[in-house]
């Protein structure tokens, strides 16, 4: 006999019970976003699962995508029968991962906030051996995780396609660069690091996968799964790469209780408001600004600059600089409304151009 469900095997705890009280909700059923489509999400308690509409008062009172519904939410909702449910209000998150993007079909062009998943504790940041390999992608990634309260860790995937030797110099570029990131080198392949990765995941606990399209996250999901379940495409000979196969984010439940989200591949991954994130990421750089002659130094070229003294003198890396500024830019640049925008369009590109010269000067 199979052993029935409970809320906590869904990840729910005394914060959203309480945030629950508190809210004024106990009248309503509690459930778990685990499937988000167009215009309605799937959600799960401990009685089933039931496809979801948001009510047309919570639509009305929403100001941003943010105050929809998204993988990972916990929601109040009325159960309508067997299969079908309403969804009046969001608890509040304790975690979320967002992104900036631009969605020329529904927002002519305009920039949006995307929401990855919410109440994650781990986000399993996913690259595979070849072309996808990039150590700056890595730490965007890092930067909008740590913005939103979640930890990231390194899957570096399909490690099947080189040697030993080769998967021993890729890893100490990575702890170079990370070396506080805890790194899972994996192969849905042959299953190897598939038993590391397992120790990562505990009962109760939420994991995001996360990463560019064909690099293996569907096919991790499956033999996490022990199963076939998600439908993934074999290799591109001609690009060695995996073909994208995920359209929508999905929840799923793992035999030893774990919880995994399974992603769309992204392209690219602005930054939304993430300062606080990129701050922490670059704590070496953070460190440095404090002894910068001027408190709102950019880092470019004002004078006593503390971080292009330490560029100059080579003991901060000079990619890693680079990336850093184009984070702050791309943070900078969304807290601006649209008239502000189109003010600042004009000097933005001055910007860029000053910072791509200070890597020339100091990277050799």
């Amino acid at each position: 006999m199979l052993k029935k469900i409970t809320m906590e095997d869904l990840g729910y705890d005394i914060f959203f019970e309480s945030n629950r009280k508190k809210m004024g909700l106990d009248n309503f059923d509690v459930a778990r976003v685990i499937v988000e489509h167009r215009e309605a999400y799937k959600i799960k308690n401990a009685n089933g699962e039931y496809l979801a509409r948001i009510t047309g008062s919570q639509m009305f009172n929403a100001s941003s995508r943010e105050d929809y519904p998204a993988v990972g939410d916990w929601v109040a909702a009325t159960i309508l029968g067997p299969e079908h449910a309403a969804i009046h209000n969001i608890l509040p998150r304790k975690t979320i991962i967002k992104r900036k993007r631009t969605n020329k079909s529904r927002t002519g062009g305009k920039d949006e906030i995307q929401i990855i998943a919410t109440n994650i504790d781990v986000a399993f940041i996913t690259e595979s051996i070849g072309r996808d390999f990039n150590l700056n992608r890595f730490e965007r990634y890092f930067a909008i995780a740590k913005d939103g309260g979640v930890k990231p860790v390194i899957i570096l995937n399909k490690i099947d396609l080189i040697s030993n030797e080769e998967l021993d110099l890729k890893l100490a570029e990575i702890k170079n660069r990370f070396n506080e990131v805890e790194i899972v080198p994996a192969s849905s392949l042959n299953e190897e690091g598939l038993g590391e990765l397992k120790k990562y995941i505990e009962k109760g606990k939420t994991y995001c996968f996360l990463g560019s399209s064909g690099v293996g996250k569907s096919s991790l999901i499956n033999k996490l799964l022990g199963e076939d379940i998600i439908k993934t495409k074999s290799i591109n000979l001609r690009s060695g790469r995996g073909r994208h196969v995920t359209t929508a984010r999905q929840m799923y439940f793992l035999a030893n209780g774990g919880i995994v989200i399974d992603n769309p591949g992204m392209r690219e991954v602005a930054m939304t408001d993430a300062g606080a994130g990129i701050d922490g990421l670059f704590d070496e750089i953070t460190a440095l600004a404090k002894e910068c002659k001027f408190a709102d130094c950019t880092h470019v070229n004002q004078p006593g600059c503390a971080v292009l003294e330490a560029l100059k003198a080579g003991v901060l890396d000079a990619e890693k600089y680079s990336n850093y500024i184009n984070l702050k830019k791309q943070a900078r640049y969304y807290e601006m409304n649209e008239l502000e925008k189109r003010e600042k369009d004009r000097k933005f590109g001055k910007f860029v151009k000053k910072a791509k010269q200070q890597v020339k000067k100091y990277k050799y």
